[in-house]
Order: C-alpha cells, then sequence, then structure tokens
C-alpha cells in the first residue's frame, strides 16, 4: 500500500455557500503555490511534536486505529484536533541545495490560500518531483475541513454501530430453554451436566432416540436470525464503503492538526530528501491537488508555478584537465597460438580428415585471416615449432617433428599465399605522378619450422592432472623420471609399467601440438621504438565517474593518483581524514584552500576553516559566492559574522 503521508487540519471558515465559493474558484483559477522554504521564518514540524497524551482514536472497517492528535471538544460537542502553524511565506521559486552522501533535502512550503478553504471540504494536494526526465509521486497532503470531518467520524460511528449489531456470542441463536426440556426428559444423564464442566463424549450423549448432540443443537438454533447474522457479516465491506465514504488515512502520518483561525491561509513545511542519481543538476517540484466532498472529486485544482532547486555538488570543485601517460612504442610485436593436429603414426602429412583436424586447421585459418587484415600491423614471419610424443627413439621423433613442422608450414603457407592475393586484388591498384600504374604488393611472409622433439613437459602436467591414474601411479611416474635422465630409457622403463597403455592410447595424442608464432612490425613505423603520450583512460574514467556523482567508483579509480580530484572523492564519500592528508601535501591553490576549510569546518576546526576559507577567497574571491552552496562554510559565515559578499574580517573571530 502507498506511504500515504496525511496533513489533518480541521478548519473553521465562515462565508459564502459552497457551491458559490467553488464557482469562484474555477473562474479564477485558484491554486494552491510552493515557495523555497525559509527557516529563519517558520521552524520545521515533525511527529516529534506529536503528543501520544492527546490523541483521539478511531477505528476503521478493517480496525485500524486512526489517531487525531490534540483533540479538544468544540462548541457542538464534537471531538476535533487543536494546533497552530504560524503562517509565512516567500516567494522565490529556486534555491541552490548541497548534495551531500549522495542525498539532498529539498525544503519547500505549501502554500494554501483561505479562498481555496470550506468547512464541508477536503484539500488534497500531491507534490510530484521531476529529475531527469522521471516524475515521482511524493507523499500527498491532505486538509480536511471541521463540517468534513464531522461527516466522516459520523460515518466511522455509524460503521461502529453496524458492527456492534453482528451478533458474535453464538449462544444466542440457540433456543435455550427448550434445548434443555429436551435434555431433562430424554437424556436426564446428561442434564445432570448442565452445571458441571466434566467432557461428555458423543457415545454417551446419543439418546434412545438416535439424537447426538449435533443434532439437538441444530434443531434447536434460530435459523433465520443465524443466516440472516452472517448476511450482515459478508456485507461488512460493502457497508464500510456506504457509511465511509472518504475514510481518515494514517500511514506515513507526518502532522496532524488544526489551523485555529478564520481567513489564514496555511503554510506546510514539507521537507523530502532524494538519494541523487548521476549527472542529476536539477529537481523540480509540481503541486496539483483536487478539492472534494464526502462523495466525489469537486474540483482539480491545476498545478501552480513550479518550484526548481539547484543541485551543486563537490564534485562540481573537480579539475577536469586531461591527463596524459607517457608509453614507449615498439614496432616489432608478437603473438602465439597452440593448436592440436594429429597425424598417423611415423607419417608427416597433414591431413584435414583425421580426427579433430578440420576444427583446429579452421582455428588456425581464422587467425591468419585475421592478423593479414589487421589495419594497424603488417607479418613478417611465421615460426612453426612442432612435438612429437615420445614413443619410438629420440633421434628418429626429432626428425618427424621437424616433418611434421615443415608439412604445416606448407600447408598454410599454400592457404596464405591464396588470402593474400585476394586481398591485393579487392586493394585493387595504385598510380604513381608519372602516371604509371602498378598492382599494389605485399611483403612476403617467411615460414619458419623448427623441431622441438618430445614433449615430455606437457606429459609431465597431463599426468598431474590426470584423475585416472592412482597416486601410486603418478608417485612412480615421477620417480622414472627423476631416476632416467636419458629420454630413450625413460620411455623404455614406463613402458613395462602396466599404465603404459594407457597413456599411449588417452595421453600421448594430446602431446603431438603445433605452435604458431606470429612476428609483425607496426605499419609506416620505422624506429624499433617511440616514446608518445596518451590518454589515460583509467584517470579519465574516474573523472566521468566523478562527475556523475558515483564518488565510489571515482575513489576507485582515482585512490593510485592522490591529487586534488582523488580528495574530492574521498571528501564526498566523508572520508576526511584521507582527503586530508592528500590535500596537505598539494599546492596551496584556491581550490585546495577551499577543500581544506571544508574539511575542518566538519571536524570543527572552526580556526583553521575560516582561516583557510580566507586564503581561498583573496585568491578567488568567486569562492565567496560558492561559499553560500555548501552547508560547511556557511555555517562558518553565519556562526561568526563573515561578509557573504564584501570581504572577509582581517582576522578570526575572537570566539576562535
Amino acid at each position: 500500500m502507498k506511504r500515504v503521508s496525511l496533513v489533518l487540519i480541521v478548519l473553521c471558515v465562515a462565508g459564502c455557500s459552497a457551491q458559490r465559493k467553488l464557482e469562484n474558484i474555477t473562474r479564477s483559477d485558484l491554486r494552491a503555490g510552493l515557495a523555497v522554504a525559509d527557516e529563519r521564518i517558520l521552524p520545521e514540524i515533525g511527529m516529534e511534536h506529536a503528543d501520544g497524551g492527546d490523541t483521539l482514536s478511531v477505528e476503521d472497517g478493517d480496525g485500524k486505529k486512526v489517531l487525531i492528535m490534540k483533540a479538544v471538544r468544540d462548541e457542538d460537542g464534537e471531538m476535533v484536533a487543536t494546533d497552530v502553524i504560524a503562517p509565512a511565506r516567500v516567494v522565490s521559486k529556486f534555491r541552490n541545495v548541497a548534495e551531500r552522501h549522495g542525498k539532498v533535502d529539498l525544503v519547500f512550503d505549501v502554500i494554501v490560500p483561505a479562498s481555496l478553504q470550506d468547512s464541508r471540504w477536503q484539500l488534497r494536494f500531491f507534490p510530484v518531483l521531476r529529475m531527469q526526465g522521471d516524475s515521482l509521486g511524493l507523499d500527498p497532503v491532505i486538509i480536511t475541513g471541521r463540517d468534513f470531518r464531522k461527516a466522516q467520524l459520523r460515518g466511522y460511528e455509524q460503521y461502529r454501530k453496524f458492527l456492534s449489531s453482528i451478533i458474535t456470542d453464538s449462544a444466542r441463536f440457540l433456543y435455550i430453554h427448550q434445548l434443555e426440556v429436551f435434555l431433562e426428559r430424554n437424556l436426564p444423564q446428561i442434564y445432570r451436566f448442565r452445571d458441571d464442566t466434566s467432557h461428555v463424549c458423543d457415545e454417551e450423549f446419543y439418546s434412545g432416540y438416535g439424537v447426538n448432540e449435533r443434532m439437538a443443537v441444530e434443531h434447536y438454533t434460530k435459523s433465520l436470525l443465524l443466516k440472516h447474522n452472517r448476511r450482515k457479516a459478508e456485507k461488512k465491506d460493502i457497508m464500510f464503503g456506504k457509511y465511509v465514504k472518504t475514510p481518515i488515512e494514517t500511514d506515513g502520518l507526518r502532522l496532524d492538526t488544526v489551523i485555529v483561525g478564520i481567513g489564514d491561509d496555511i503554510i506546510y513545511r514539507y521537507v523530502q530528501t532524494v538519494k541523487v542519481r548521476p549527472g542529476l543538476k536539477k529537481a523540480v517540484i509540481t503541486l496539483p491537488g483536487e478539492i472534494r466532498d464526502m462523495d466525489r472529486v469537486l474540483y482539480r485544482i491545476p498545478p501552480g508555478d513550479s518550484l526548481t532547486f539547484y543541485i551543486s555538488s563537490l564534485s562540481t570543485l573537480m579539475d577536469d584537465r586531461k591527463r596524459y601517460v607517457s608509453k614507449v612504442v615498439s614496432r616489432r610485436v608478437e603473438d602465439n597460438t597452440f593448436c592440436y593436429i594429429e597425424f598417423l603414426s611415423g607419417d608427416d602429412k597433414v591431413d584435414p580428415g583425421l580426427g579433430e583436424n578440420r576444427k583446429s586447421i579452421s582455428t588456425i585459418r581464422k587467425n591468419l585471416i585475421s592478423l593479414l587484415e589487421n589495419r594497424e600491423y603488417d607479418m613478417d614471419s611465421i615460426l612453426v615449432s612442432a612435438w612429437c610424443s615420445p614413443e619410438g627413439d629420440l633421434r628418429y621423433n626429432s626428425r618427424l617433428s621437424q616433418a611434421r613442422a615443415e608439412s604445416v608450414s606448407a600447408f598454410f603457407r599454400d592457404f596464405l599465399s591464396g588470402c593474400r592475393d585476394s586481398l591485393e586484388l579487392e586493394e585493387g591498384v595504385i598510380m604513381d605522378m608519372a602516371g604509371n600504374v602498378t598492382r599494389r604488393k605485399r611483403n612476403p611472409i617467411r615460414f619458419l619450422s623448427r623441431s622441438n622433439g618430445e614433449n615430455w613437459t606437457m606429459l609431465d602436467s597431463a599426468v598431474k592432472r590426470d584423475s585416472v591414474l592412482t597416486p601410486e601411479q603418478k608417485e612412480d611416474y615421477f620417480a622414472i623420471s627423476e631416476s632416467h635422465g636419458n629420454q630413450d630409457e625413460r620411455e623404455e622403463a614406463m613402458s613395462l609399467r602396466p599404465y603404459y597403455r594407457y597413456l599411449r592410447e588417452k595421453i600421448y595424442p594430446s602431446l603431438r601440438t603445433v605452435r604458431f608464432d606470429f612476428y609483425l612490425h607496426r605499419k609506416g613505423m620505422v624506429k624499433d621504438t617511440v616514446h608518445t603520450t596518451e590518454l589515460d583512460t583509467v584517470y579519465m574514467n574516474g573523472l566521468r565517474a566523478l562527475k556523475d556523482l558515483d564518488y565510489k567508483g571515482a575513489a576507485t579509480r582515482l585512490r593510485p593518483y592522490r591529487d586534488f580530484n582523488t580528495a574530492v572523492a574521498y571528501c564526498a564519500l566523508d572520508y576526511n581524514a584521507s582527503a586530508l592528508e592528500i590535500l596537505e601535501d598539494l599546492d596551496k591553490t584556491d581550490k585546495v584552500l577551499y577543500m581544506l576549510a571544508l574539511i575542518h569546518s566538519r571536524r570543527n576546526e572552526d580556526a583553521k576553516a575560516v582561516m583557510f576559507y580566507r586564503q581561498a577567497c583573496e585568491k578567488n574571491p568567486s569562492l565567496v559566492s560558492r561559499g553560500n552552496l555548501d552547508p560547511e562554510i556557511s555555517t562558518l559565515v553565519d556562526r561568526y559574522g563573515l561578509d557573504r559578499q564584501q570581504r572577509l574580517p582581517d582576522s578570526p573571530p575572537d570566539a576562535l
């Protein structure tokens, strides 16, 4: 259920008829007003002023209690609440408010003219907050006339009487005397328990006529009365709507009071705390409303002039200059990738249809095309290295792995040659100054082949990770590896172990890998290295987060830099000690001095705060106006009588 902020104000308004007044309101387009709250005129009114001992309690149809505070009995004997809110008014339609800890307090006055008020009406106002294209309905303000309240209370009283007419005592539905006569005549042994609390079971109750307890009760029940009572109970909700046409709302009660005095404007101080979104610069309040009688809406009050709050934050003090980082750019770069190409035992020919070769070949082709089409790099050479599994003679395996590397190089050299021809056709021709036309040519790409012999390193890793070999078998495998430095002897020793067949069938095939090392250079770059500066993207992302009021994100990104913007992010998060530590080490610019004043004010170190504020304004007089926006600084100005517009005192106040 939507939380409703209820302002209950009972009005004593005399004058012309309600109908004529409504016609005048409609004709003159009268509406309620909004104004910036002036804290010096009207103190805040909150629930802390409510005294629980001075309340009138009323129950609605759901049994909820309705409280009318500070109730007194009027001249007609009705209980109404009584209190006074002094009228006050300011006409400003905008205000600068400071965001702190990601929130701002929007404080404004709702002004209800006396000409809108009538004791027979209820006024409802629905403040609407608009920010960043979204609209948010705030808690309504409800003002109730005296006669309207009387009608409401009469409705509750009528409903209470209706509820009291519903019978809750089940004994009233029985013909008690006749039931007792029946028991005395037919079940005397049971009848004697009428004044006894002893339990009587159904078997004992059962009479010679076949009558049990339930049957006896049903026979002597007042059926018509019971049905009528049930129908009344079922109509509780309908009857509540009939008697209580406008329920008294109590959820989220802010103020429950009465305006004493006829013909005065009503001013209600409204305070709304808003969580600031990233990038939020302003918030706009509008105030539509309605006039109601007990049954319907008589008039919809259009919203008057809007009220605008311009939100200032510490992020506006940030230094938004771009930051660059030095970087050394190398002409030559490298990249590499592994793939598994399966060969028949003792064979070095690449067979795309063997095992998973087709998938591996497709992956390598995609990598080659991507590098070939790269606009930043040119490919110089490709080193193809091949490994063998350990079975067989080491020298033979080395020659076999070399042959396999050369076979793979030849396979992809043919593929790459066709790709380059296609690219050159797509790029077309070039024309020199003399008008000679030549086809664009690329530098040839060299393929280098290398044998890496038996792949014992990968075999060791595979054995460690394997889930089939037992711990004892793994321990035996590594014991053999340590005791046999010669790879052929190591392979021969392992071939005698029971787990060797598993190694050869399941693990050895994965050791026949091929590695591609790509050697490239940056296009158009002649020198091996170039020193350049690039925009520090991490730092700039921190500034963007700070500007968007994402202080946690800003602090995370700016923490390593420990500069003024880092201090601003810390200060916005109320990490004052960390911010102060950074600021004290920085050059004392106008903004640094201003931030020092703000933080020392938070720490209740007024002497230092005033000193730094004076120094900041001497360097940059525009900070005098800025001081009015930040509560920490404006508090100092008010407390010690510092001039807001012209100058600061030559020395700190004596109170310091």
